[in-house]
């Protein structure tokens, strides 16, 4: 009869394990099901195609600036020919000596030296120049047989 009892106990006890072990785990299992499942409808993976292809639907097309040229392109400028930079643009001088151009009183900001190039002003070499607005530019020392050779970053024309 002991047995019988220990059993009952024993078994009593496993059965209340069993269930304890199955409530708790059975919780964060019912928990993950509601999860969304990655690529479902609810939860779709897209590729950067596809979200171009959207976004060109939705005219946003490019990230980028129209006729903004975001890579560096090395420029000869010739003796007697000046390079005149749109907005925005930046110019590193390379090779030559040159001399700074403006249209009006204000400069260039040399982002290097922490100085406004005005008309006239010589242009150091291998200093970062950014060009805030038309009507600027850069051109080869009239000393000088040779042109320059510049690094530019944007939009000019020679002139």
């Amino acid at each position: 009869m002991k047995q019988k009892v220990l059993r009952g106990v024993v078994a009593a006890i496993l059965i209340g394990a069993g269930v304890w072990v199955g409530v708790n785990f059975a919780s964060p299992l019912e928990a993950e099901s509601n999860a969304l499942t990655p690529g479902s409808a609810e939860d779709p993976v897209v590729t950067k195609s596809y979200v171009d292809e959207q976004l060109a639907k939705a005219g946003g097309g490019s990230t980028e600036t129209p006729g903004a040229n975001t890579a560096l392109e090395v420029v000869t400028v010739p003796a007697g020919k000046t390079l005149m930079a749109g907005q925005g643009t930046e110019v590193i001088v390379r090779v030559g000596k040159a001399i700074a151009y403006s249209s009006d009183a204000s400069g260039i900001a040399d982002l290097t030296g922490g100085t406004d190039l005005t008309k006239g002003k010589a242009v150091p070499t291998n200093h970062l120049l950014l060009f805030p607005r038309e009507g600027r530019g850069i051109l080869p020392d009239p000393n000088q047989k040779n042109g320059l050779t510049v690094l530019v970053k944007g939009s000019y024309t020679l002139q």
